[in-house]
């Protein structure tokens, strides 16, 4: 069974403009001033939790419970997720043509599986690996290793993982002995090894994949 792993926010999905929106309508549904905005975008911009929503009322004096804005977190996040029909139907091209799909991704469980479900990507994945299922992190080997395993395999020297986090899923998947394709967009970091492949956009990195295989 060939393995195709991906990254899901930056990758499979455009996770900037989601965020944007999902603070936005946050705090103007709860009448929260600009800095509330401005604080959550710069605290959320690199990675999402609980945890940041839960200094909220510690550090602004908002009433409301940290559950209950990280449930509204998760209800707008999911809602304004998107992932563009032509990523959808490559992904549905490439298990079309024998390949177990899978995602690696670092975030709360419910949070990126509500996130995957809206985006329509469910029923193209085979298997999920959020970071929040086993308290682990990319670039440890090891939620690629859970990745695999929730496709019902192991990884092998023939799978790929693609991803545009030249240090959490580029080295982290070389360092799970998996070949890695780029998509370009962040700032190569100097002294960190070339991927083996680099593309634009996820699409260019399926069309790969297909090329390789005789697809």
């Amino acid at each position: 069974m060939r393995l195709a792993l991906f990254d899901l926010d930056g990758t499979l999905v455009d996770r900037t403009a989601a965020l944007s929106s999902t603070v936005a309508g946050l705090c103007r549904d709860h009448g929260y001033r600009p800095e509330v905005a401005q604080w959550l975008l710069a605290e959320l911009a690199e990675h999402g939790g609980r945890d940041v929503l839960g200094r909220l009322p510690e550090r602004f004096g908002v009433t409301e419970s940290a559950e209950h804005l990280w449930r509204v977190y998760v209800d707008r996040m999911a809602a304004s997720v998107e992932c563009r029909p032509e990523v959808l139907e490559s992904l549905g091209r490439l298990r079309e043509r024998g390949w177990s799909v899978g995602v690696v991704t670092n975030g709360s469980s419910d949070l990126q599986r509500a996130k995957i479900r809206s985006a329509g990507l469910a029923d193209l994945v085979d298997g999920i690996a959020a970071s929040g299922d086993i308290d682990v992190r990319k670039p440890d080997a090891r939620l690629f290793e859970l990745a695999a395993a929730r496709c019902g395999t192991q990884l092998t020297a023939g799978d790929w993982m693609t991803g545009d986090d030249p240090v959490r899923d580029i080295a982290g998947g070389s360092g799970a002995g998996l070949r890695a394709i780029w998509v370009r967009g962040r700032a190569w970091p100097e002294g960190l090894d070339v991927p083996h492949h680099s593309v634009a956009d996820v699409v260019e990195a399926v069309d790969h994949l297909l090329e390789r295989s005789g697809g």
